[in-house]
């Protein structure tokens, strides 16, 4: 007896649930923030490009951003193309900063001659940076050092 009811409960709110949101988009109270539908492409005169000049960090600990081009990077289970510079082995030869200690320290804190696999991979953290303007409003204040 219960199922019956059950599933009559779930049919009404599924039905329920498909019909607000029908309503909210045929309102016309939605929008995107890129301005164009899903299927649209946009322009490339709107994507920003990348600065090549280095930003400053703006909190203690905030991880570096990534002054040059990441895009054709592989960076997967079987390669991290990060390190053919960025690695400790490479970095003297490249001109490129070594990555900070604690990427070769494994989750037990002991230490290992090659990359943790906790920090393999690296645009977790770091990204691409870019002076673009800020797609919501916040109050963020950089660190003042004190």
């Amino acid at each position: 007896m219960k199922k019956p009811i059950l599933a009559g409960a779930l049919a009404l709110a599924t039905t329920l649930s498909l019909v607000g949101v029908g309503l909210a988009q045929s309102a016309g109270g939605l929008s995107t923030l890129r301005g164009g539908g899903v299927d649209e492409q946009v322009p490339l005169e709107q994507v920003f490009q990348q600065e090549t000049q280095r930003f400053n960090r703006e909190y203690r600990q905030q991880p570096p951003l990534i002054p040059h081009s990441i895009d054709q990077y592989q960076i997967d289970m079987r390669a991290n193309q990060c390190l053919s510079c960025h690695d400790w082995t490479n970095a003297g030869d490249r001109g490129a900063p070594t990555l900070s200690m604690t990427h070769y320290l494994d989750r037990n804190g002991v230490e290992m001659d090659h990359v943790a696999g906790t920090r393999w991979f690296c645009n977790q953290c770091h990204v691409p940076q870019a002076n673009a303007p800020e797609l919501v409003e916040n109050t963020f204040q950089p660190s003042t050092g004190r």
